[in-house]
């Protein structure tokens, strides 16, 4: 059993302007460029009527980690990222896995964007699984408060993002 990740972003748009500066491929790159930390790539982008899939990967160095996951795991973090976003109605759905190099779990998510009369919500819900025994509880509960502060800041970058497209 894992530790669970709840998040919810707003934006003043709607949903087609959103998805595009959630999941467009311009907008990934930029985000990438200015969260991803070192050795950021967007790996792969596949566009088709049937959805979108997308693979990046992000670097987190070791000075940047707290305490707890640096006695654990030596040296930095590559953390790679695979998102799937099919369409439903005029709204859209998806699923993210989530792979940390090194460190035995995973992180899964359902992703969702959906209008809220004038705005669109943007809610995330997953499960951080850490097996490590005595310290895997411990590294969830660090790993989540980290998803949960990048999520904040890509959906920070998304507000901009959609307000510099206006």
């Amino acid at each position: 059993m894992g530790t669970r990740i709840e998040h919810r972003a707003e934006f003043a748009a709607d949903v087609a302007a959103t998805y595009a500066a959630v999941a467009g491929e311009a907008a990934l790159r930029a985000r990438l460029e200015q969260l991803g930390g070192h050795d950021a790539a967007l790996l792969s982008y596949e566009a088709s009527d049937a959805g979108l899939r997308y693979q990046l990967r992000q670097g987190i160095s070791a000075d940047k980690l707290p305490q707890a996951v640096r006695t654990l795991h030596k040296g930095d973090l590559l953390v790679t990222r695979t998102q799937v976003w099919r369409p439903s109605g005029a709204e859209y759905q998806g699923n993210a896995s989530v792979e940390v190099g090194g460190v035995p779990g995973e992180i899964v998510a359902r992703t969702a964007l959906l209008a809220d009369g004038a705005k669109t919500v943007l809610r995330t819900s997953g499960e951080v699984t850490v097996r490590i025994p005595l310290f895997g509880g411990k590294l969830e509960s660090v790993i989540v408060e980290q998803v949960t502060k990048l999520l904040e800041r890509e959906a920070e970058f998304s507000a901009k993002w959609l307000t510099e497209a206006n």
